[in-house]
């Protein structure tokens, strides 16, 4: 009568094996495919905040002739820049805050297809 034991312990064993490899994967596995990355330098990942469709008079914007808006909110910090005495100098923004940057100052990037802007510290000219 003990080998009938052993051998459920066995298949026990095997069954909670096989459970475990097919477990949907776990949170942790998924938010690093959805990790946005670090950029480089003194960069900053902006996502831009949606243009105004209609102004304070209630006049109504078409598309052609919206810009580009020139804010947006801090996604992802850079670890900063090197300075002369090669000491790094760290960003002044942190994630979450409102910036407004140059007009031109940005680079246009897509990420999982979610358009956002590639800011260099220096081209931000203002914090909310």
């Amino acid at each position: 009568m003990a080998k009938p034991k052993k051998t459920k312990k066995v298949v026990k064993k095997v069954v909670k094996k096989a459970q475990k490899l097919t477990k949907k994967p776990t949170q942790a596995t998924t938010v690093k495919k959805n990790t946005l990355g670090t950029p480089y330098g003194d960069r900053v990942l902006v996502k831009p905040q949606a243009a105004e469709t209609q102004t304070s008079f209630g006049i109504i914007i078409p598309d052609q002739a919206k810009e580009k808006p020139e804010q947006g909110v801090v996604v992802a910090v850079g670890p900063g820049k090197r300075g002369d005495d090669n000491e790094l100098i760290p960003v002044g923004v942190k994630v979450g805050d409102t910036i407004m940057f140059n007009k031109y100052g940005y680079e246009e990037i897509k990420i999982n297809g979610t358009e956002y802007y590639l800011v260099k510290e220096d081209s931000i000219t203002y914090i909310f």
